[in-house]
Formats: C-alpha cells, sequence, structure tokens
C-alpha cells in the first residue's frame, strides 16, 4: 500500500464511501460512524500535540541562519503567504455565494451533521490543553529555542517533531483513507454527496486559477524589482512546479527548485540560502487552498463567515503552518487547530477539509515551491546582487 499513492488511497476510499452510503446500509454506515467518532476524538487530542512539534522547532530553525536577509526574507515570505490567503478570500467572498446558494445549502449552523448516522457508541479522549494554550507555548518555546545559545530544548523539541510526523506518517495518514470512507458513506446516505461533489469541483477549479494568479503577480513584482523578464522566469521555474506536482513536498523539490532559481540569475549564496528557507515558511499556495476549501465549507453549511474572523485566521495559517511542507498534508494538520478554534469546525468537518485538501495538495505545494523562485529574485536584489545571465532552460 505505501507505494500506493495517498492521493490514489483517498480517491479509493472516497469511491468505495459512497458505493457503501448506496449499497451498505444504515448498520454498516453506523460501523463506519462509529470508527469516524474515535479517529475524530482522537485527532482531536493530538491536534494540540501536532502544533507544538511543529510551530516550536520551526520558529526555533529560524535563528539557525542569523543575520539581516534571514529577517527580511521571512517577512517577504509571510507577507506573501498573508497576500495569498487575502486574494483567495476577497475571490471566494464574490463567487462562493453565487456557486452555493441557499436552495443547496446543507443544514443550519447549528447543527450541521444533523442528518449523519450517528455513532453506535463514542470513546471520549479530550486533548491535554487548548488550541490557544498549545500555540502560546510553540511561541515561547520556538522564539526561546531562537535566541538562547543551550541544545537541551532545542534537541528536545526536534526528537518530539520526530515523533509527531512519525504519529502523523505512521498513524493518522495511514488511517485517513477509511476514514475519508466513512465520512463519504454517511453524507452519501444523508443524500448529500452529489451537492458536496459538484460544489468542490467548481472550489477546485477557482484553486488552481488563484494559483496561477499569485505566481504572475509574484513573478511580475520579482521582475519589476529586479529588472529580469516575469514571464523568463516562470518559463524556467515550470520543472520545479511539475517536480512538486509529483513530489508532493516541498522539501524533496529543493535541489530542482535551486536548480531552476540559479537558472533564473540569482547569485549561488543567495538561492542556497533563501529556496531551502522558504520551502519551509512560504506557503502561498497552501494558504489559498486552505482559505478556498475552508469558505466553502462554512458556505455549504451555513455557517457565519465574517471578515475579520477570516482575516485573523488567515493571518495564524502563515505561523502555524512554518515546518508543515516536510510531512504529507502537513499544513491542512497544523491548521486543524485554527479550524476548530477560530471558524468552529467540527471533528467531522475538520476530516472533511483534511480529504479536500490532500485531494489537491500536489498543485498547492507547486505553487509554493514555484513562487520561492520570485522572492530568491527579490532577495538578491536586496542583497545588491543583479541578475547573472539566465541560462538556457
Amino acid at each position: 500500500m505505501k507505494k500506493f499513492g495517498l492521493l490514489p488511497r483517498l480517491v479509493v476510499g472516497l469511491i468505495v464511501g459512497i458505493l457503501l452510503g448506496n449499497f451498505g446500509g444504515a448498520s454498516i454506515v453506523k460501523i463506519f460512524a462509529t470508527f469516524n467518532g474515535i479517529f475524530g476524538n482522537f485527532l482531536g487530542f493530538v491536534i494540540p500535540l501536532i502544533i507544538i512539534g511543529f510551530v516550536a522547532p520551526g520558529i526555533g530553525d529560524l535563528g539557525k541562519s542569523a543575520g539581516k536577509l534571514l529577517g527580511i526574507t521571512t517577512v517577504i515570505a509571510y507577507l506573501s503567504t498573508i497576500v495569498s490567503g487575502s486574494l483567495a478570500y476577497f475571490v471566494n467572498s464574490a463567487i462562493l455565494p453565487k456557486i452555493i446558494n441557499s436552495s443547496i445549502q446543507l443544514a443550519d449552523s447549528s447543527n450541521p451533521e444533523d442528518a449523519l448516522l450517528p455513532a453506535l457508541f463514542k470513546i471520549e479522549m479530550p486533548p491535554i490543553m487548548g488550541v490557544m494554550t498549545a500555540l502560546l507555548i510553540a511561541f515561547i518555546l520556538g522564539i526561546g529555542i531562537a535566541v538562547s545559545n543551550g541544545d537541551t530544548i532545542k534537541k528536545f523539541m526536534s526528537e518530539f517533531q520526530n515523533i509527531v510526523e512519525k504519529l502523523i506518517g505512521n498513524i493518522i495518514i495511514p488511517l485517513l483513507p477509511l476514514h475519508i470512507a466513512g465520512i463519504f458513506a454517511n453524507m452519501t446516505y444523508a443524500g448529500r454527496i452529489v451537492t458536496i461533489m459538484s460544489v468542490f469541483s467548481k472550489v477546485f477549479l477557482i484553486i488552481i486559477i488563484l494559483h496561477i494568479v499569485i505566481i504572475v503577480v509574484q513573478f511580475f513584482i520579482a521582475g519589476t524589482f529586479s529588472g529580469g523578464n516575469p514571464f523568463r522566469m516562470i518559463r524556467t521555474m515550470v520543472p520545479a512546479y511539475l517536480t512538486a506536482i509529483g513530489t508532493q513536498s516541498s522539501a524533496a523539490t529543493i535541489p530542482v527548485t535551486l536548480a531552476q532559481t540559479k537558472k533564473n540569475g540569482v547569485s549561488d549564496g543567495i538561492a542556497d540560502f533563501a529556496v531551502p528557507l522558504c520551502a519551509t515558511i512560504h506557503l502561498s499556495g497552501s494558504t489559498i487552498t486552505l482559505t478556498s476549501c475552508s469558505m466553502a465549507v462554512m458556505v455549504l453549511h451555513n455557517m457565519p463567515m465574517e471578515t475579520g474572523t477570516m482575516f485573523g485566521f488567515i493571518l495564524m495559517l502563515g505561523v502555524t503552518m512554518v515546518a508543515a511542507p516536510g510531512v504529507p498534508g502537513g499544513a491542512v494538520m497544523a491548521a486543524l487547530g485554527l479550524l476548530n478554534s477560530m471558524l468552529g469546525f467540527s471533528s467531522d468537518l475538520q476530516s472533511l477539509m483534511i480529504a479536500l485538501y490532500l485531494a489537491q495538495d500536489s498543485f498547492g505545494t507547486a505553487c509554493n515551491v514555484t513562487g520561492d523562485g520570485a522572492i530568491a529574485v527579490i532577495v538578491n536584489k536586496i542583497a545588491g546582487y543583479k541578475l547573472k545571465k539566465p541560462e538556457n532552460v
């Protein structure tokens, strides 16, 4: 099964879920609903651990490369992420209400799961701390690691991060297809699946278009600032984009991103510094996807969607997703706490978000790494270097 990629497994789980919802009967669906309840409670339990395991070491690692360029690159990457999420918010605010009108909304926001079959029994797994508590602890530990000279906490948090990554990679990710099958079996049994699939096929199209738009904007700014040709730069970065689609990992794509960035004329030293850093902290494509999918879920379930709340959600995404790209589906995993605490997503809606995000994770990753090349061009100019003559692509 490990050789059978995650996306194909999720697709199989989705198809099996639809078939079970249509032909399995209430008893089968309730068995899956019971598993989903247990899995969802476990997910809620580990969310604070994921936040601490990702955010604290990620912030702490920023202290490894001290210097002015570190701060500049970090600020540019964060601004790019926030601008991307804001673009997604304004575009979806204008489009989604027209796609998802009141006649196809699923339920009232007070009980968005009212049509689903209940579990046979529940096992409570209360988290050891709240989401905001976990975030505050992660910030304090991360900043402390970055400014202190000691290695004890840094090594401890690095090992704790490895534990969390193993937890996600060996337990949560392998069980996700079964969880997705249960979710879609229940939604199909409740008569929701046609509505959801039709809506999100349109949302995915919006997401891909937004990815392309933000890449063009990033390279237009980089080209204008550095004196380079933005469209030539984009064409040069295409191999990195395609590699990211195949690997679904910013980290695994670093060698290709690095090579193509240097072909765009960025000096070797700046490229070697900026590209690996941005692979960790720059998530413009992931933010577009999470913002768009979460807004679609909220409109679909008639949940309140206030500008202040959504903008706060986008601002926090740029911080909580630090270091998440190294893990399959890491960005959405790191965002689960925010989906719950800021947007009011239940465990079922969080699970639906996981499925929707992972279905196009490769395109979000491709947008992320392509934008890394644009940031490297800008940092190269700020550092006082002129673009070298572009190499043949």
